[in-house]
């Protein structure tokens, strides 16, 4: 088995490799009941390109809970099935596994003003949806050096197009957000997706479609 077999398999079933790690103790990964495991394997989405996927799957239209997270599962474990793998989740907390710390650890991924982590590729428009923990430890590239796309962007459009300044350098007002896209001045976020993440210039041509958009929106709404 190698990385690029598990890369292939994915992108057939509306996934990608969002990078992998040999983990450390530290790491804060799961054992395995025969073991450590050897190698973590992230997967996610990228951009719109895996959207189809889950759009037209029985969970995005059932009406039930959580479907985003329900059609995640079912991929993941078949794909856990099929590698003689452990599946592991950002969601089904708490607690709550430390995905952002394993991003850092597998992926090229920094911190943006938003909060959200921006790859020089993808820009803001990428997502984990779990993970594969594997006992054997998998040959895996080196990750790539590049530069914090955040740190050449001087006028930072990011914090200057929130309508309602819910964006500073001190946080992020959830509740002022929140507020705002529930409003009738709040239709452009609430349909599109939030703007201040739309003025980031990595990556424009990734950004989410409305039907997405909207998706993530409605939930976003269900939390808070």
């Amino acid at each position: 088995m190698t990385l690029d077999q598990i890369a292939e398999h994915a992108e057939v079933v509306g996934l990608s490799v969002r990078g992998a790690f040999h983990p450390r103790p530290e790491d804060g990964v799961p054992a395995l009941d025969t073991g450590s495991v050897e190698t973590l394997v992230l997967l996610g989405w990228t951009g719109g390109r895996q959207w189809p996927a889950f759009a037209a799957s029985h969970e995005a239209a059932d009406g039930a809970l959580h479907p985003l997270d329900r059609w995640s599962a079912r991929v993941i474990d078949a794909m856990a099935n099929e590698f003689s793998a452990v599946a592991l989740y950002p969601f089904g907390g708490p607690p709550y596994l430390p995905f952002q710390r394993w991003a850092q650890r597998g992926d090229t991924v920094f911190a943006s003003p938003l909060g959200i982590y921006v790859h020089p590729v993808h820009g803001l428009w990428h997502s984990y949806r779990g993970a594969l923990g594997f006992a054997q430890r998998l040959a895996l590239p080196p990750l790539a050096r590049v530069v914090h796309p955040c740190e050449s962007c001087a006028a930072k459009p990011c914090l200057n197009n929130c309508p309602v300044g819910a964006f500073t350098l001190a946080g992020y007002d959830v509740e002022r957000c929140a507020a705002h896209v529930r409003s009738p001045q709040g239709t452009a976020c609430r349909q599109g997706g939030c703007l201040a993440r739309r003025a980031c210039p990595v990556a424009p041509d990734k950004a989410y479609g409305s039907q997405e958009a909207g998706f993530y929106m409605k939930a976003f709404l269900a939390a808070h």
